[in-house]
């Protein structure tokens, strides 16, 4: 048996042009700010575009036995304990800026319009009043909520916009892979104390990513 995904939505392919155009638009921003920096000239981008999606049920784990190390001729690798002990939850609501890399992120208990609300001010605080952030996202219920609109109008005409992807059309959104390198190289196996480390650890790995940021590009 072979499995597949049933395209439910029947504007899939328009909202899919509108999310690749989007992306179009990112590779030009690209280039003109290139073109700025050769001509040893600041980059005034009145746009900006952000892949933005929410990674819930980050399990925080703690280990019941210490990890014992490697041991010549007995294990070759660590060795962990069988048992552990669940210290619940996290999202961590994240959305890379597709010009310059950076990541801007939030790790909270859950990922409700309160929390979705409180990405969209700290994204308002880091670009300047005069830029239009474009934002691609899915159609969670916490991204078109009355208390997201109520948000969003207390903002200035073309601040925000919003560019959804369609129905099953995730793999369309570039900070999904920027999920799956997070799963395969910072939380696969992860043991922490209490769950106020896992999101310390998290948002320390955000920093460090932000250090050397790395500007996603679309290529399907």
């Amino acid at each position: 048996m072979r499995y597949y995904l049933e395209r439910r939505d029947p504007e899939f392919a328009a909202k899919m042009a509108q999310v690749l155009c989007v992306y179009r638009k990112v590779n030009i921003l690209k280039n003109a700010a290139a073109t700025a920096t050769k001509k040893n000239k600041v980059p005034s981008n009145a746009v900006t575009v952000i892949s933005y999606d929410e990674n819930p049920g980050i399990q925080a784990i703690a280990t019941t036995a210490p990890d014992l190390p490697p041991e010549p001729g007995v294990h070759p690798t660590f060795a962990r304990d069988h048992e552990y002990k669940r210290h619940g939850t996290v999202s961590l609501l994240a959305g890379i800026d597709l010009i310059t890399g950076k990541v801007h992120a939030l790790v909270k208990d859950r990922h409700r319009s309160r929390e979705f609300t409180e990405f969209l001010k700290l994204v308002d605080a880091a670009y300047l009043t005069h830029t239009a952030i474009r934002l691609i996202l899915d159609n969670h219920s916490a991204h078109i909520s009355k208390e997201t609109k109520a948000r969003l109008a207390t903002r200035p005409a073309g601040r925000f916009e919003f560019t959804f992807t369609p129905k099953h059309g995730s793999w369309l959104n570039l900070v999904e892979g920027f999920f799956s390198k997070l799963a395969r190289s910072v939380l696969r196996h992860i043991r922490i104390a209490s769950k106020q480390e896992l999101k310390d650890r998290i948002m320390a790995t955000m920093d460090h990513f932000n250090q050397n940021p790395v500007a996603h590009t679309w290529s399907y």
